[in-house]
């Protein structure tokens, strides 16, 4: 079969991988700059007689897609940076109900209405359960439109396994951007696998009716101290197979690196640009970019450290990763930070720049 390659906004491409993943239902809000994903679902669910809904608000929609899912849907919603907000009382209520979902943040800047280019002042948000309660859920951020589509197209798979919800963070500049991408085929949802979690009434493979099951409560309310205790227990001892099993990460000369810069997102790519320059001067850098941010692929990075690495992280923040750098690399190796905040992307030569001045290079 001929290869389906299309030329695609990130966001475009967002959302045919979620369809040819088998969304079901999406539900959405207007913001920038995801509006393109909201648009493109908008035609492109009702054509292939999937369910698609403009709500109210962003605490409806969010609420909307707790409500398919808890039914056995693939259920999808996007927003940015101050929509995602108003979507995290809902997504704590999906955590702790254990309900598999998907969840897209084409972050802007921030705090507060902020702006609408790029930026990563998500990270804290995404990485630590933006709502209340003790929780985390998956943590995916592309580098490309083709990643995105690609990581889009997983999210699925990956919140039925987990049973928790998953989210793509992509910042504005993936998400407006035009590359060539790779489109991924049509699943079958024939061959979904059984959902006896969900809500009843209705077979769960497949979406065909078929014998009616139990009706299951689905329900993030526990009043009974001790029973909720136990029911964050035995999901916190399925945090660490997660962990153990979902950690991903790109490592571009790290073993010949004299510094190795960490960034994720379009912050990956412009450190990559500046590796190339560096290579020009003579100047080994590395690239270590985390793929998961949640689980933070921490292992390696303290082998790194342990090896005697030095490590710059580039955030488009005031500096929230770097935190988690620090942390894996556990005093074994020194944490630098640069970073360009409100909407401003780094530039290769202001990150070559710095890496310079730490290395003692004019």
């Amino acid at each position: 079969m001929a290869e389906d390659m299309r030329l695609m906004k990130g966001n475009e491409a967002i959302g045919e991988a979620a369809i040819r993943a088998g969304c079901d239902a999406y539900f959405g809000y207007p913001i920038t700059p995801q509006n393109e994903l909201t648009a493109y679902m908008a035609k492109n669910m009702l054509d292939r007689g999937r369910v698609f809904i403009q709500a109210e608000a962003e605490v409806s929609a969010m609420s909307m897609v707790y409500g398919a899912a808890a039914a056995g849907g693939r259920a999808m919603t996007s927003s940015s940076s101050p929509g995602i907000s108003l979507k995290q009382e809902g997504i704590s209520y999906a955590c702790g109900a254990d309900i598999p979902c998907v969840i897209v943040n084409v972050a802007r800047a921030g705090p507060g209405l902020g702006g609408i280019s790029p930026a990563q002042g998500d990270y804290f948000q995404a990485t630590r359960g933006g709502g209340h309660g003790d929780y985390y859920h998956l943590v995916l951020a592309p580098k490309s439109v083709q990643e995105a589509a690609d990581l889009s197209y997983e999210a699925f798979e990956l919140a039925e396994k987990w049973r928790m919800p998953v989210m793509i963070l992509a910042d504005g500049l993936i998400g407006q951007m035009m590359e060539g991408v790779v489109l991924p085929p049509e699943r079958d949802a024939s061959r979904r696998p059984d959902r006896p979690w969900a809500a009843g009434g209705k077979a769960t493979r497949g979406g065909s009716p078929g014998a009616p099951k139990p009706n299951n409560h689905l329900c993030s309310m526990i009043l009974d101290p001790p029973a909720l205790e136990a029911s964050i227990k035995a999901r916190y001892e399925r945090y660490e197979l997660i962990k153990a099993e979902c950690a991903r990460f790109e490592a571009v000369d790290t073993e010949r690196a004299e510094l190795v810069l960490v960034a994720y997102g379009t912050s990956a790519r412009v450190c990559l640009g500046a590796m190339q320059k560096a290579r020009e001067r003579g100047i080994k850098l590395g690239l270590f970019r985390p793929i998961s941010l949640w689980p933070f692929p921490s292992a390696e990075i303290r082998r790194l450290a342990d090896a005697g690495k030095r490590f710059l992280a580039v955030e488009m923040s005031m500096g929230q990763m770097v935190e988690d750098v620090r942390l894996a690399a556990n005093g074994a190796g020194s944490v630098d930070f640069f970073g360009r905040c409100g909407g401003i992307v780094p530039s290769e030569e202001e990150v070559l720049a710095f890496a310079c001045k730490l290395l003692g290079r004019a």
